[in-house]
């Protein structure tokens, strides 16, 4: 079979045929229709991320065939008996363990769901990763209600856009912030009452103008800028943090003494986190918003539209039409 393959740091990815998977104990072959690129590709790729071995097949999202069945792929592996956070043995699927960006793979039973039948095999394979840390960070962390002001920051990343629909669909009223106007207006075309761009001076005024106040905060990016997505919280407000693209944060104690603030850290998701995502979107037909789909063979294309940050949605793969 053919499989986009990692054989060094900051080099592209190579299209090499390898050997079949073949299942084990408990495992299952499945025949990949669809993957989809994340972040975390990228950082694997420029060696920005524990524990890279070589050669490796990168992708950590996917649906496809299983025993007949349209299924979709579990992406996290040994999560633990806590709910409210990861055994020190968990991974996730693309690293140690070879990924989507394949023909075929082998997965244990139990990471393999039903595909969402109102999803196509593109866009069933847009939701693992994003969906379930989007998931996990409104819900279990956030503790989202209808009568939460909710703020997404950098709109347009795949966790940001299922967390804005995930809020929408929870009755939320939500805000989003970007560096692109045109962002914005695609993000309040599906249903945000609001945005403010970041890299304008006193953004935060203008949000807190806009809104009135935010209840709730889901902010992949950290950074110096973290600290005006305190400014724009009401008191008692809650953050969650499920990323750090922009680096280490700059936090000032008084906002969040004197506001009472919760700054909870998410990440990924539990196997129950990720049933539970199901069940939400095939309740409210949520379809992931699609950026663009390349061929298995033009994966590197991909790569580098992602490393632009100029996507709005999710990056497929399509692994069955090279």
């Amino acid at each position: 079979m053919k499989a986009a393959v990692l054989s060094d740091h900051d080099k592209p990815l190579s299209i090499q045929e390898v050997d079949a998977p073949l299942p084990r104990d408990k495992e299952k072959l499945v025949v990949m229709h669809a993957g989809a690129l994340n972040h975390r590709d990228v950082w694997i790729m420029k060696g920005q991320y524990p524990g890279i071995k070589f050669p490796s097949i990168l992708g950590s999202d996917g649906s496809g065939i299983c025993d007949g069945e349209e299924v979709i792929i579990q992406p996290g592996f040994n999560w633990g008996s806590d709910q409210n956070f990861q055994d020190l043995h968990y991974h996730i699927l693309g690293l140690p363990r070879d990924g989507t960006f394949a023909q075929m793979m082998s997965v244990p039973s139990e990471n393999i769901f039903p595909k969402p039948e109102h999803l196509s095999f593109f866009e069933a394979a847009a939701l693992p990763l994003a969906g379930l840390t989007a998931y996990r960070s409104i819900f279990s962390k956030g503790g989202i209600d209808a009568s939460s002001n909710v703020l997404i920051s950098g709109i347009g990343g795949g966790v940001a856009l299922f967390a804005m629909q995930f809020a929408i669909k929870a009755g939320a009223r939500v805000y989003v912030t970007s560096s692109k106007q045109e962002k914005i207006d695609k993000a309040i075309s599906m249903g945000a009452l609001g945005g403010v761009l970041y890299n304008q001076e006193k953004w935060s005024k203008q949000m807190g103008e806009l809104s009135k106040g935010i209840d709730l905060v889901i902010d992949g990016a950290g950074g110096p800028g973290f600290n005006e997505l305190l400014k724009c919280c009401n008191p008692g407000a809650k953050m969650v943090v499920y990323g750090g693209t922009a680096g280490s944060m700059k936090v000032s104690p008084q906002l969040l003494f004197w506001k009472q603030i919760q700054i909870n850290g998410s990440t990924m998701g539990s196997p129950m986190d990720f049933q539970n995502m199901l069940n939400f979107i095939n309740l409210h037909q949520i379809v992931p918003v699609i950026d663009s789909v390349y061929k298995l063979t033009n994966i590197n294309k991909a790569i580098e539209r992602m490393a632009s940050g100029q996507q709005f949605g999710k990056i497929l793969i399509n692994c069955s039409n090279l």
